[in-house]
């Protein structure tokens, strides 16, 4: 891989992150701006579990989906204060993924601001929170109604991929899906690295940025790119959406949520190891064209 460091800045201003970031589509971590939210000094593990702790949710361990996995099952469930308990005593490969918990809590809505002088469009009614354990991992992947995301990191320190949807064939993208082939697992680490490099050897070939986030970070993540998080140390944090402003962005997001997403679905409900061994074949082939280039 072909990587280069996250610009990190203290502060910039609107205008400056549209023309430097926003429009070309690089991410960029802002320093500045969660740390201004009441949020940044009030929320921590006792205060979330005291306001939504008795809240049921689904939880996601580490293990990469197969044929006959629905897109985004849970693993496992538990109440949030129960999760809460078992990340803070240590090592725990378990994520919360997208817990709306400003629906169980909305107070938490006055701890944050909304960034509209960066970015038009916030779905306002869905900020997400994606908490996890130390040493749980967010698969390579892209979101699949290809938002723009305002990504901040609370507590632990977490360490992100990131990839410009325009290299989802070395990446080795599953046709119907937002998923890697590939599991990128320990990626920086040469001892424990699962990349098959043999296997996948166009991933060598792809361009993209890595960052460790920290308490109060704040990620700027453009429309489809693809992202692989692990986390350092146990954290959570909360990321809010704005859809692209283009219409052929939205038509896009539209086709991966209603069409996309429903044929995988059925394909692996009534031929999955078909749909499965149809989809590998295409990946490599579509790879293979990226090493030819």
């Amino acid at each position: 891989m072909q990587l280069h460091p996250v610009d990190v800045v203290n502060d910039i201003s609107p205008g400056d992150f549209r023309k430097t970031y926003f429009i070309p589509k690089i991410p960029v971590v802002m320093q500045s701006m969660a740390r201004q939210w009441p949020a940044f000094t009030k929320w921590d593990w006792d205060y979330l579990k005291e306001v939504a702790g008795n809240k049921k949710l689904g939880i996601y361990n580490n293990v990469k989906s197969d044929a006959y996995t629905p897109i985004n099952k849970a693993d496992d469930y538990t109440t949030f204060g129960e999760y809460i308990d078992m990340i803070r005593k240590g090592p725990a490969q378990w994520r919360i993924f997208f817990f709306n918990i400003f629906s169980h809590a909305p107070q938490l809505k006055q701890d944050f601001t909304w960034p509209d002088n960066y970015i038009k469009g916030f779905l306002k009614a869905l900020p997400s929170m994606f908490a996890g354990g130390q040493g749980s991992i967010t698969h390579m992947h892209f979101d699949i109604d290809l938002p723009h995301i305002i990504h901040t990191q609370f507590i632990g320190r977490k360490r992100v991929l990131l990839f410009p949807n325009k290299e989802q064939y070395k990446l080795y993208r599953k046709p119907f899906e937002v998923l890697s082939l590939a599991d990128f697992s320990n990626y920086y680490d040469a001892d424990k690295s699962k990349i098959d490099k043999q296997r996948f050897p166009a991933i060598e070939l792809a361009k993209g940025y890595e960052v460790i986030l920290e308490h109060g970070d704040t990620l700027f993540m453009p429309s489809g790119y693809w992202h692989h998080m692990e986390y350092l140390e146990s954290g959570f944090a909360i990321s809010l959406r704005a859809f692209d402003n283009t219409i052929a962005g939205k038509l896009k997001g539209a086709w991966n949520v209603v069409g996309m997403r429903n044929i995988d679905t059925l394909m692996k409900k009534t031929m999955p190891v078909q749909w499965y061994n149809w989809k590998q074949k295409k990946v490599f082939e579509a790879a293979d064209k990226e090493i030819e280039v």
